[in-house]
């Protein structure tokens, strides 16, 4: 059963997600001094006193603003407070009230779930006159706290664990972590909506939206997929603001996380060159990988389609292993079939081959004679063994480990493939001394 959801909502800078962070002990979510920089709605796992549940951070409540992103952001944050078992409103405790925790306390009062009015920043406990003003937003008791230094959070969470519901206890579930990885703007957003069938990550056409990464639980044939949505990965030398270089740290925090990358690229614009070191960052960090040729649906006539097809081949060549799909998240087209590439891709990447089979394999590469040579020395090849999966690695025994030239490293490897499934998944390869 799903662990219980507590929903953190208010004003731009009211210090949402350091209260997350402080709550949840982890800093998962960012934190900036500029208004806006969280927008869509992220989870986050926190344990008080062996209470499991999931804070909620969301981004700021605005009704009057010109931030394009302003409604999509509201919008976001009513959802989270509509499906979670307790809402915490963040007010500002430095700047007192304001205007926007009126027209916030308003959407609040018409709910019938428990409320925290919570005043934060108040760093000095002795200063909890601060709150009174508060009282007159009608939402009861406010709670003085400081989500930097942690007062007062302990009584809060003493108060809010007793109004979750318990029978929603926690239970660990196992799930296929998928990261939804790209450069900016080529649809990530959009397809993580259509897989989830519901509209958790705001899409737009302005390149750098998504500035977290963001995940759900997604149930499909039997599988059990924990999607997440990262921001646009760029070059570091191209990141000139910070908010955006904690999403790319964020971004590659997923990559590590995930055991399968789907690589979502702009099929419009062909294969570039960032798309390739975003490939790199996947393959370098161990993930399985699948290749979604995004916007299908628009490329124009069959001549183009095959030549962004073959240039996805040649300018992928070092992730040929990786299946390619061309899917349109906006119509849905194609995107089927990516459960069943992750299912597959999965299964290569956690597999563990038998020795016995490895080395039949073996004796095969062993009978055609391949081997390396440097004057009188000759490589010869012992015995194998796979020695970890996730990603698979092969440890070969061998006379002479410093023999071994990449161009035979990757005979091996395509030995390997040509023999066992290892659909989407690197391989790592290691070279040990025969004792």
């Amino acid at each position: 059963m799903a662990l219980p959801l507590v929903a953190v909502v208010g004003r731009p800078n009211v210090g949402k997600s350091t209260f997350v962070n402080r709550i949840a002990q982890r800093q998962d979510a960012i934190v900036h001094e500029a208004r806006g920089v969280t927008r869509d709605r992220s989870y986050h796992r926190a344990d008080w006193n062996g209470t499991e549940f999931m804070l909620i951070d969301t981004g700021g409540i605005e009704l009057q603003t010109d931030d394009a992103f302003g409604p999509s952001i509201r919008a976001q944050a009513v959802r989270a407070a509509a499906e979670a078992d307790a809402i915490v409103f963040l007010v500002d405790g430095k700047t007192g009230l304001a205007p926007g925790d009126d027209d916030v306390a308003a959407l609040l009062r018409r709910t019938d779930k428990p409320v925290f009015l919570v005043v934060n920043k108040v760093d000095d406990p002795s200063r909890e006159e601060a709150v009174h003003e508060f009282w007159g937003l009608g939402l009861g008791q406010p709670w003085p706290v400081s989500a930097l230094h942690g007062h007062g959070t302990g009584d809060l969470l003493d108060a809010i664990v007793e109004t979750l519901p318990t029978e929603t206890a926690a239970e660990t579930v196992e799930a296929i972590d998928i990261a939804i990885i790209g450069r900016p703007n080529a649809g990530k957003s959009s397809l993580y909506n259509r897989l989830i069938g519901v509209e958790r990550a705001i899409v737009s056409d302005v390149a750098g939206t998504t500035r977290d990464a963001i995940d759900t639980i997604v149930e499909r044939d039997g599988l059990t997929l924990r999607l997440i949505d990262t921001a646009g990965l760029r070059r570091k030398s191209q990141i000139d603001d910070s908010v955006e270089y904690y999403g790319f740290v964020r971004a590659m925090r997923a990559i590590d996380q995930a055991q399968v990358a789907l690589l979502v690229i702009d099929a419009t614009l062909g294969v570039t060159d960032q798309d390739q070191r975003v490939a790199r960052f996947a393959e370098e960090r161990g993930c399985g990988i699948i290749v979604l040729l995004n916007k299908w649906d628009v490329v124009s006539g069959p001549d183009r389609k095959h030549e962004i097809a073959e240039q996805a081949g040649e300018k992928l060549g070092f992730i040929s292993y990786a299946p390619v799909l061309r899917v349109s998240a906006l119509t849905g087209a194609g995107t089927g079939r990516i459960f069943d590439a992750v299912k597959a891709v999965s299964e290569a990447y956690s597999q563990h081959i038998p020795t016995s089979q490895l080395n039949r394999l073996l004796t095969d590469i062993k009978a055609t004679g391949h081997t390396v040579s440097k004057g009188r020395r000759h490589l010869k090849l012992a015995y194998v063994t796979q020695t970890r999966s996730q990603p698979p690695e092969f440890t070969f025994f061998v006379n002479h480990p410093d023999l071994v030239e990449p161009s035979y490293e990757r005979y091996l490897e395509n030995r390997l493939r040509e023999t066992f499934n290892l659909t989407g998944t690197p391989i790592r390869l290691a070279f040990r001394k025969k004792a």
